[in-house]
């Protein structure tokens, strides 16, 4: 029975995106992602989009965040703002930290320009720190870390930024089982911390990805045409796939993952 829910106005609109260089990138990217009001439930939003290596995922990654402007098209959040660099949390595959202040001072650092966190952010770093296991590493400098030591490092600093959007690139890559299923813990937490709060996963890790998301866009190249576009959008709710424990061995998931891969 599918989960009781309505989806609403338009938090993130992608309006006839394309990309050139010396040939078409992307093209005509088009798709929409809609507040989720679940009643009783603080519900945010979680997207994968899923992609070929070397298909355009991370041009359009940085498209979405703001970070580069595409050739033609727009991407808007909330009242139809054209997105801007600042106004998305962006976590990289190589986790970029300041090498020459400890974890705990870039921690703060993030902390002070969540206002929701003013007089509470020591306090919400050592939070965060004792559930990433990164408690004994607060005093420590990035390259004293492993890389998936850095990685948390990563999510915990946009998580205190407090910015309702997160965007997430190959955010499983390089953790082991155990921080694996931690950090998939942590951000369902962080999804439903806010009606608004919005999370945008680029993944090779379709199973992982795929389990704790609601919405599914998959990039790829059609027969004839230059540059890549949306394929297909699987909404997980009307599956009965989202929200769902335990869902990776259920015969309707595994069909999904294959149908998916069948799309790349």
């Amino acid at each position: 029975m599918m989960t009781q829910h309505t989806k609403e106005e338009a938090i993130l609109q992608v309006s006839n995106v394309a990309l050139t260089y010396d040939r078409p990138i992307l093209r005509d990217i088009n798709f929409c992602i809609r507040n989720i009001v679940r009643p009783g439930f603080s519900q945010g939003q979680v997207v994968t989009l899923i992609g070929r290596s070397g298909i355009g995922k991370t041009q359009l990654f940085k498209i979405l965040s703001g970070l580069q402007q595409p050739t033609s098209g727009q991407v808007t959040i909330h009242d139809n703002q054209p997105v801007k660099a600042g106004d998305m949390g962006v976590i990289f595959q190589n986790y970029y930290l300041f090498e020459w202040r400890t974890v705990h001072q870039s921690l703060l650092l993030a902390a002070k320009k969540n206002k929701a966190l003013a007089g509470k952010e020591k306090q919400t770093i050592d939070e965060y720190a004792e559930q990433f296991h990164l408690t004994e590493h607060l005093g420590l400098y990035p390259n004293q870390l492993s890389g998936g030591q850095r990685q948390r490092v990563s999510i915990m600093q946009q998580l205190l930024k407090g910015s309702n959007f997160i965007l997430l690139d190959e955010p499983f890559s390089g953790l082991d089982v155990c921080m694996l299923d931690k950090a998939v813990e942590l951000l369902l937490q962080v999804s439903l911390s806010d009606d608004l709060k919005t999370l945008i996963i680029v993944s090779h890790d379709i199973e992982t990805s795929v389990a704790i998301s609601d919405t599914v866009f998959i990039l790829g190249t059609e027969p004839g045409m230059a540059g890549a576009t949306i394929k297909k959008e699987i909404d997980l709710i009307d599956r009965d796939l989202a929200w769902q424990k335990g869902i990776k061995q259920e015969k309707r998931f595994l069909e999904t993952i294959e149908e998916i891969k069948g799309y790349l």
